[in-house]
């Protein structure tokens, strides 16, 4: 089968990779989902590859591209670009393979993934401040020394090898209606919709971008892929600027639908699956979680959502943590004047605690310039039950002759 002249992979491709990667990657589990199928009204699993070995899908591509190399290429060594979850991946495969790596990573790319790929043994490289610069470095990398390049994405060794996560969803639940994940460069979605499709033509394929970094729907508009001016998202595993030719051929011919989520949903999703499932993903193995909540995916129960990757930095972790509370309402930054006098901190936090919220940190300040002479401005931080606990939280406070102003601005 070829689409936009360029042949697309078949399923005996993706089947072979199975074979090649047996006793190399962990069949993950599917878990069914009690809150997000009482969320959304359908019956919901998750496909955990995020307790995939290095933490990610990626491995299943990176050896099977690797490990399909000629021996005379071996000795040259590999060179990849990644934020971290391919880094990694390539990392591992190139170890097990008994074969020199090198890895370019975007500067800022999260530690605990840097740390991770150098731990796999790799040599790590720092090129711009995106996943599409460090591709420019490491072909030039490429060139200069003979080492072979590892597409992150766009390469059917690498598809084939992410499309063996499409069997094992048909193998776990053989009655599958619609099938959602994240894209980045497209490598994961195009394997899985060659698998999947050619067993199950009914399934609908659903691809998830972060608003912030959404090459696919600018390129399926278009045609072809289109390169967007900038990726701005927490989801650094699917920050990629421009579809790769094959990925894209694979997409607009096999995936249903590309939808977008916004960072907020992606920090709730992440909250949900946290607190929830007591599963720690990243926020773009969190991203198909976010649009199902957020109603964007037309689905075809039952459903089953992939979750791509859990190499998170535990600071980012914390940000996404306090972001997806407040997203939930479940969390206020508050900021109160009072007068300046004895006994009126005690009053305020009196007034709140009637209300049951908890305080989580206090600020007194006598310094802001726009206060009036004998005022003080006490910043809090409060965790409520959720919007309606909120709501009257807030309200309490003005009903007890509080001026109160929300983080946001809003009075």
């Amino acid at each position: 089968m070829t689409c936009g002249g360029m042949d697309l992979l078949e399923l005996a491709d993706i089947e072979a990779a199975r074979t090649l990667l047996m006793g190399v990657v962990r069949r993950t589990p599917l878990v069914r989902s009690g809150p997000i199928t009482r969320m959304i009204g359908q019956p919901t699993w998750l496909k955990c590859e995020h307790l995939q070995r290095a933490g990610a899908y990626k491995v299943r591509g990176a050896y099977t591209r690797i490990a399909r190399m000629p021996e005379a290429e071996r000795g040259r060594g590999v060179v990849a670009a990644s934020a971290g979850n391919h880094a990694q991946g390539v990392a591992l495969a190139a170890g097990l393979l008994g074969i020199r790596a090198t890895v370019f990573m975007p500067e800022g790319a999260p530690l605990p993934k840097v740390s991770a790929t150098k731990g796999y043994g790799a040599a790590i490289e720092y090129a711009g401040t995106s996943v599409d610069d460090a591709l420019v470095a490491a072909r030039a990398f490429a060139e200069e020394t003979g080492a072979v390049f590892i597409h992150p994405f766009d390469h059917p060794d690498v598809i084939a090898g992410q499309g063996t996560v499409g069997l094992e969803i048909l193998d776990q639940c053989p009655e599958v209606g619609t099938i959602v994940t994240a894209i980045g460069g497209g490598g994961l979605i195009s394997g899985v919709a060659v698998a999947v499709k050619a067993l199950r033509p009914d399934v609908r394929i659903v691809g998830v971008q972060a608003a912030g970094a959404a090459a696919y729907p600018a390129s399926l508009a278009a045609g072809a892929p289109v390169k967007i001016d900038r990726c701005a998202t927490i989801a650094d595993g699917i920050a990629v600027q421009r579809p790769g030719d094959l990925t894209f051929a694979h997409v607009s011919k096999l995936v249903d639908d590309v939808v977008t989520v916004s960072d907020e949903e992606l920090s709730a999703a992440l909250l949900v699956l946290l607190e929830r499932h007591k599963q720690v993903v990243e926020p773009a193995g969190a991203a198909a979680v976010a649009a199902l909540l957020s109603g964007k995916v037309a689905a075809e129960p039952p459903v089953v959502a992939v979750l791509s990757g859990g190499n998170i930095d535990p600071m980012l972790l914390l940000r996404v943590i306090e972001h997806g509370l407040a997203s939930a309402g479940r969390f206020q930054r508050l900021s109160v004047r009072t007068p300046d006098q004895p006994g009126e901190l005690a009053r305020l936090l009196g007034e709140i605690a009637k209300t049951r919220a908890n305080i989580v940190d206090v600020l007194h300040s006598r310094q802001n310039p726009r206060l009036a002479f004998g005022e003080v401005e006490v910043q809090l931080s409060v965790e409520t039950r959720g919007p309606d606990h909120s709501a009257a939280l807030i309200a309490a406070l003005r009903d007890a002759g509080y001026a109160v102003v929300l983080a946001s601005g809003t009075p």
